[in-house]
């Protein structure tokens, strides 16, 4: 099944602009809340009416705002789990599983042989006389969504499905989503904040930001290349300067693979040419490296105050900020194996003090539009 939607809506102080297509993949929308990612699914599924544009599943138009098509809800053949997974509170588990398949099956006896089936696929067993509000959280989601997938949708829309759930058990039901989306032969919509759970979930993902979306790219591609700075950022990178293209020092020729880092103070020499467009630059904290006392000099090398050092679970976090930068808040963050910053430090690599020498390899600097 293929997805395209080219759709705005206007809500005064916020407006959205969604445009990509999805086909036969899991496809993912990754954004902060508030960005428009829920509203566009709701779209989708036909709950909100665009004002204007164009929404096609698989050749049928679900939406076309100049030929005046809006199918409702029901005939669109979508199934959409929301945030809080809406299981009607006073049926329980059969009951709303029931539901959902009467609507494409009218034979009782299959119906039934249908939901039993989706039960013990799920592992809801024991738990058909439940209702909902007797469910832990995680029952509660293979519940809503085994009762969309009793609809045969054409259509798969996940808006956060984690989001109320703990760390554990949002962990273990991460792994039984990978398997149900590997077996469902449609399209695939994950909606989510997260950036883990785009990466290890979709295929191909777009990044929404203040309502507007970027193209689809394969996943990998977003977070090893992304080329705007609300990508780079929402992808996790840490450290972001303005940056000015092609800049020389000396005032001589330009040089295309040189940037000036604003907020840093630095110049930086990077793998490609840096295109005129491109006004921000990023480095993720783990490719900023400290240089000891004893090793050469590297490309991109500049000194730097150590500010603070803290201890996460698995990595230290130096924060740092340059000793010469263009912002009276220039700051950067380092992330490095427990034990290498205690080789560091100790000594053995150098002398441990508040001064260090850091250098960026130049293909681990990320060129960014706005």
């Amino acid at each position: 099944m293929s997805l395209y939607v080219d759709i705005s809506k206007d809500l005064g102080s916020f407006r959205l602009s969604a445009q990509f297509e999805a086909e036969n993949d899991v496809t993912g929308i990754l954004g902060a809340s508030g960005c428009g990612k829920s509203m566009t699914l709701k779209c989708i599924a036909g709950i909100m009416k665009p004002d204007r544009g164009r929404i096609v599943l698989n050749e049928t138009v679900l939406f076309d705002s100049e030929k005046k098509i809006s199918l409702p809800p029901q005939k669109r053949h979508i199934g959409l789990l929301f945030q809080n997974y809406a299981l009607f509170p006073h049926m329980t588990v059969e009951k709303n599983l029931m539901t959902a398949r009467r609507t494409v099956e009218r034979d009782e006896k299959k119906a039934r042989k249908a939901v039993g089936e989706m039960i013990e696929r799920f592992y809801l067993t024991g738990l058909e006389n439940h209702r909902p509000d007797q469910l832990s959280g995680g029952q509660q989601q293979r519940t809503a969504l085994a009762r969309i997938l009793l609809t045969n949708p054409r259509l798969l829309m996940l808006d956060e499905p984690f989001s109320a759930l703990d760390g554990y058990l949002r962990w273990n039901l991460e792994l039984e989503l990978m398997d149900i989306l590997k077996e469902f032969e449609n399209t695939v919509l994950f909606v989510s904040h997260s950036r883990d759970e785009i990466y290890r979930l979709c295929d191909k993902a777009c990044v929404m930001d203040q309502g507007k979306s970027t193209p689809v790219v394969p996943v990998k591609t977003m977070f090893d290349e992304p080329e705007t700075l609300a990508a780079c950022m929402l992808s996790g990178c840490k450290n972001y300067s303005q940056a000015q293209p092609g800049w020389d020092p000396d005032g001589g020729e330009v040089r295309k693979r040189w940037v000036y880092a604003k907020d840093w103070g630095v110049r930086l020499e990077c793998r490609h040419g840096v295109s005129g467009d491109i006004a921000y630059i990023g480095v993720r904290s783990h490719y900023i490296h400290i240089l000891s006392d004893r090793e050469e000099e590297r490309p991109n090398m500049f000194s730097c105050r150590i500010l603070r050092i803290v201890e996460d679970v698995f990595n230290m976090v130096i924060m740092v900020t340059p000793l010469n930068p263009g912002s009276d808040s220039a700051r950067l963050r380092l992330e490095m194996p427990k034990e290498e910053w205690r080789t560091y430090a100790n000594g053995e690599k150098g002398n441990g003090g508040d001064i260090i020498r850091v250098w960026i390899a130049p293909h681990d600097i990320l060129l960014l539009r706005e």
